[in-house]
């Protein structure tokens, strides 16, 4: 029995088995150079580092960039929850974590909406306190 995609130890190891006898590894290797086999070569799958885009930058201030996911759990009944957590990468902070059954698209957009809002109205607050000060 050969198989073409075999290495030298495998073949070793079937003629072993399968005559019963010690064969030279030496041997089998001198034979299999002369009859022009060559070991697979298998590079390893080495993963690829996520890069930024080139159209994205790292954010700079608060504010400027936020990252949002869902994450999914199961209650103590059987019931499945989904968790949108918005966090701004910028600070790490998160501006929003809002919990439901079922999300829809505009569900989603009025979350965002609601903490663009909060966010600019504590924004100019801030600043309006400090002039006056």
């Amino acid at each position: 029995m050969w198989v073409a995609n075999w290495g030298l130890a495998a073949v070793c190891a079937a003629t072993q088995h399968r005559d019963g006898r010690l064969i030279n590894s030496k041997r089998v290797c001198r034979l299999y150079r002369e009859m022009g086999l060559q070991l697979r070569n298998k590079s390893p799958k080495r993963r690829v580092k996520a890069q930024l885009r080139e159209d994205r930058s790292p954010a700079t201030a608060a504010n400027q960039v936020w990252a949002m996911d869902f994450v999914h759990d199961q209650l103590f009944d059987g019931r499945k929850i989904r968790v949108l957590t918005i966090v701004d990468t910028f600070t790490r902070l998160s501006p929003a974590i809002e919990v439901r059954q079922n999300f829809r698209g505009i569900d989603v957009v009025d979350t965002l909406e609601r903490v663009r809002n909060r966010l600019s109205k504590d924004h100019s607050a801030r600043q309006w306190a400090g002039i006056h000060q």
